[in-house]
């Protein structure tokens, strides 16, 4: 199976994920089969991170791509609800942006004396240049980050029956509704009795919380999606989404 330049139809992703689970599985063959057919893809998305054309056994950069790729393989959830490709994706970002961090840091920092002895010009605005790009690459990472952590938490949601996307209309238009749900799902973090009913059954301890919170039942019910959200951003490994949420209006 070899891919051109064209969207993937519903059958192809499943032909894929089925190629995917059996490279998982210890079927060497297939596992190169698919880094090979998939080659177009992983050097497209690095090439859309480090901006420039980018050739496999000439730029590490490719071959970065090529083990984010085959590690993607390795760990990626056929049940978490996203599409083995869009999981890949996240991986070669994430792999691209550390390879450009550590390339960073062996970049010296610009000392003022720079400006103050006699230095090739050219030097010196490279330099600035570089600390510069150093300033992008720490927006792009934080950037990637979020968007992981998006990702993370839209696979996590899917088990509840909540897509991510729900939260943009689910979430209340009054910023104090907004307040009481945080504070339900507040509660909810700090008993882990109602936290594991709300883990093992996929739905809200409604009669508990209506007894520890002062927010009506009806109300629970119709934030339920909502509350579940933050709550599991709450417990989980999302920094910035926690930061989100602890942000002053």
């Amino acid at each position: 199976m070899t891919i051109t330049n064209h969207a993937f139809q519903p059958d192809e992703r499943s032909q894929l994920t089925e190629l995917v689970i059996r490279a998982k599985e210890g079927d060497a063959r297939v596992r190169e089969q698919v880094l090979q057919d998939y080659r177009p893809f992983y050097l497209r998305v690095a090439s859309g991170s480090c901006r420039k054309y980018l050739v496999l056994g000439r730029d590490d950069e490719a071959s970065i791509a090529m083990i984010a790729f085959n590690e993607a393989i390795d760990s990626y959830n056929v049940d978490g609800g996203a599409s083995f490709l869009s999981f890949a994706e996240i991986v070669i970002k994430r792999r691209m942006v550390d390879y450009f961090r550590r390339q960073s840091k062996r970049t010296d920092e610009i000392p003022l004396s720079s400006f103050e002895r006699d230095e090739n010009e050219e030097s010196v605005i490279q330099r600035i240049e570089s600390k510069e790009a150093q300033a992008v690459l720490q927006i792009q990472e934080e950037t990637e980050e979020r968007r992981e952590e998006v990702f993370r938490l839209d696979q996590l949601l899917s088990h509840y029956g909540i897509r991510f996307s729900d939260l943009v209309k689910i979430s209340p238009k009054h910023q104090d509704a907004r307040d009481r749900a945080l504070q339900v799902a507040r509660t909810l973090v700090g008993e882990p009795e109602l936290l594991a009913y709300l883990t093992t059954k996929k739905s809200l301890p409604l009669k508990e919380l209506e007894e520890r919170v002062d927010v009506s039942r009806k109300t629970l019910e119709r934030q339920r999606k909502y509350i579940i959200a933050l709550t599991l951003i709450l417990v989980g490994d999302f920094y910035h989404l926690q930061e989100y949420l602890n942000r002053p209006v």
